[in-house]
């Protein structure tokens, strides 16, 4: 990262110990991908190895250690190594597993940006005076309620028991800051990812990295991506698609005709050309086939936030990422190269056309919270880069307040309030 120049909170923010306990406690919440992951022996014997972010041997690990199947009965998505547990590491409160996503020593030592999550945040926020393990911790979105509990009685406050998430906010929660959230989906980049996969670095490094298919079979029992195909029922400026250009014989002549699905019409495009898709593992075949128990689950889930209101007194606030090319439709095959069976798409590499956004979320879906915001930051900047963005920073000390509190903080009441720092 470079700094580019120094602000006010770096030299004139740093908080006593009084005053830092004054500050409200901050949960930095990660998104899907956001998290170191560990593989657990489930046996006494054995090593923990760290199997995401990683870069050596990071396919063969993945391919092994992390590649899992959805339990409808649970929800949960279960590794299919059942010697071992993937669980995320809770050293430094938390924090450790959202900081830098492979901390090897020569990662550290090149200073390897693309696995610097929150890094740079957090440096911010203590600087500012906050402290890890009371008022700043970690918390993925499983687990989110007792987090909130345990930054309460950090700060002094009695426990209390947590029935219902709006009840959670409406109690708990003091402010909402979002960070490139795809609030109506990420059409681009998610559907494709469901088709042929994602790749998080190109050229050389790829080699080093997990591959696009290997990704691509994780991704198919991802409750999380289903979650953010866009949603059917939003009115976007213009409806995001998938175009494939289709050979079709009729009376032994070849016509090639150009199809077109929008957001409900691609379940059966995602149906036809995943039903035959098959995961190799352990010398065993596993079908693989476009979940559809897990797309209504996420269908139900996207039609409860079409509704959902933020709780009084909630100030909620949008940062959103823009000027970068941000996949929106998606084109496969070719006029002169078309699609002979729908199933070959998943291994033909897209045509995108794009919209504004952050190269992965387009603003109009990331600025289309639904909520009565406070404010939004459009911010240019690419979608993983904004969590180390010093213009993300300033409009945080802003609107954490954190330059009036140095000055004005004044002990008036036991209860504090949780902000969340939220980021997908």
């Amino acid at each position: 990262m470079v700094v580019g120049r120094k602000w006010w909170c770096f030299g004139g923010c740093r908080s006593s110990g009084d005053d830092a306990a004054d500050l409200d406690p901050i949960v930095l919440v990660s998104g899907i991908g956001g998290t170191i992951l560990n593989s657990k022996p489930k046996s006494w014997f054995g090593l923990t190895t760290r199997v995401w972010v990683r870069i050596l041997l990071a396919d063969l690990e993945f391919r092994n250690k992390v590649l899992s199947l959805y339990n409808p009965d649970t929800g949960y998505v279960e590794a299919l190594d059942d010697s071992s547990d993937i669980v995320v590491p809770q050293d430094d409160y938390g924090l450790y597993a959202i900081d830098i996503l492979d901390p090897s020593f020569w990662i550290k030592c090149l200073h390897v940006t693309d696995v610097y999550h929150f890094h740079d945040m957090i440096d911010m926020l203590i600087k500012c005076g906050y402290k890890k393990g009371t008022t700043l911790i970690e918390q993925a979105m499983d687990g989110l309620k007792e987090k909130l509990e345990t930054a309460y009685k950090a700060a002094g406050v009695e426990r209390w028991t947590l029935y219902h998430t709006r009840w959670v906010f409406s109690k708990y929660v003091k402010k909402w800051i979002t960070i490139a959230t795809p609030f109506q989906g990420a059409p681009g980049c998610i559907n494709d990812s469901l088709l042929t996969g994602l790749q998080f670095v190109e050229g050389l490094e790829s080699y080093f990295f997990v591959s696009r298919w290997s990704m691509h079979q994780l991704l198919i029992e991802c409750p999380s991506i289903y979650e953010m195909l866009a949603n059917p029922d939003f009115k976007w400026k213009k409806q995001p698609a998938i175009v494939v250009w289709r050979n079709h014989s009729d009376n032994e002549e070849d016509s090639v005709k150009l199809e077109t699905y929008g957001p409900s019409g691609s379940v059966e495009l995602f149906e036809e050309a995943l039903k035959d898709n098959e995961l190799e593992y352990n010398k065993k075949t596993i079908p693989l086939p476009f979940n559809s128990s897990i797309y209504e689950w996420a269908s139900t889930t996207r039609k409860m936030l079409n509704s959902v209101q933020l709780p009084e007194g909630i100030a909620f606030y949008n940062i959103y990422g823009t000027s970068m090319d941000t996949p929106f439709d998606v084109c496969y095959g070719s006029e002169t190269d078309p699609i002979e069976d729908l199933s070959d798409i998943c291994h033909t590499l897209p045509e995108y056309s794009y919209v504004d956004g952050d190269g992965t979320v387009p603003a109009e879906s990331a600025m289309a919270d639904g909520f009565a915001a406070i404010e939004r930051a459009g911010i240019p900047g690419a979608h993983r880069a904004l969590l180390r963005d010093e213009t993300v920073f300033l409009y945080l000390r802003k609107w954490l307040g954190i330059e009036e509190k140095a000055s004005t903080r004044v002990k008036t009441s036991k209860i504090i309030h949780v902000i969340l720092i939220f980021n997908t």
